[in-house]
């Protein structure tokens, strides 16, 4: 459990992992291990462990600087909205038929997404829209919001591409005591 200013300033002065190849590596290294994690965290409280996702999050996602790397920026795939597309539209002095014709791709369903991965607005790793980007966008890595454990299928995908995700599911392992060992 997240408890304590002891626990707090440890998590301030927790040296984080943000090197982008060495987070691919380790995907790969723990990937039996997050596994396990994964079955773990089913079967915890989803409250408990939204707290400390939540506290883990306040603490590790202000010590990244997420211009610092972009790298959501060159492997999501974005959805918008109607309303979105057309502020962004009115943003880039566009009309809102050129804008979809060269930017988004609209599903059968009437869905919206950016039509290219990376981002067509990623401008080396920073948003060229960032004041006007997408709510997904906005939201990403999403770990404000409640029920973490009926997301994990979404936030382990990124595991080995976004050093706030990485980070927190590391410390969320040593807070629950998870054991990271394998078992024989």
């Amino acid at each position: 459990m997240l408890a304590g200013i002891g626990y707090n300033n440890y998590l301030a002065d927790l040296e984080l992992q943000q090197n982008l190849q060495q987070l691919a590596q380790e995907e790969l290294a723990k990937e039996e291990e997050n596994f396990h994690f994964k079955n773990f965290l089913r079967h915890q409280d989803s409250r408990l462990v939204d707290e400390q996702v939540f506290a883990l999050n306040e603490t590790i996602a202000p010590q990244i600087d997420c211009t610092s790397c972009g790298n959501c920026c060159k492997s999501l795939m974005v959805n918008i909205t109607e309303p979105e597309s057309e502020r962004l539209a009115a943003y880039l002095h566009m009309d809102l038929p050129d804008l979809k014709e060269k930017y988004i791709e609209t599903s059968l369903q009437g869905d919206m997404i950016l039509n290219t991965i990376p981002c067509h607005f990623l401008a080396g790793t920073s948003c060229s829209i960032y004041e006007h980007r997408f709510t997904e966008c906005r939201e990403f890595p999403r770990l404000h919001r409640e029920n973490f454990t009926g997301r994990l299928f979404s936030t382990f995908m990124h595991y080995g591409r976004c050093p706030i995700i990485y980070n927190v599911i590391e410390q969320l392992k040593a807070s629950l005591h998870f054991n990271t060992e394998p078992v024989a």
